[in-house]
């Protein structure tokens, strides 16, 4: 009979696939610190927006 009538019960690569990669615990002190540095540096970019919004502001009037 022809062979592609048969079911194959073994794959043809028998080798195991490989296990899942661990999970990396959590480290809530890092990513606290991470925060506060970001939120730090969103304030000092709007903080420097706010004065060179005001210098484009004087070189329009000096304009």
């Amino acid at each position: 009979m022809d062979e592609r009538l048969f079911y194959r019960s073994a794959p043809d690569n028998p080798e195991a696939p490989p296990p899942p990669p661990k999970k990396n615990k959590i480290n809530f002190k890092e990513k606290k610190n991470n925060t506060i540095k970001s939120l730090n540096e969103v304030e000092g970019f709007l903080n420097d927006f706010k004065h060179f919004k005001r210098y484009v502001h004087l070189y329009k009037f000096f304009k």
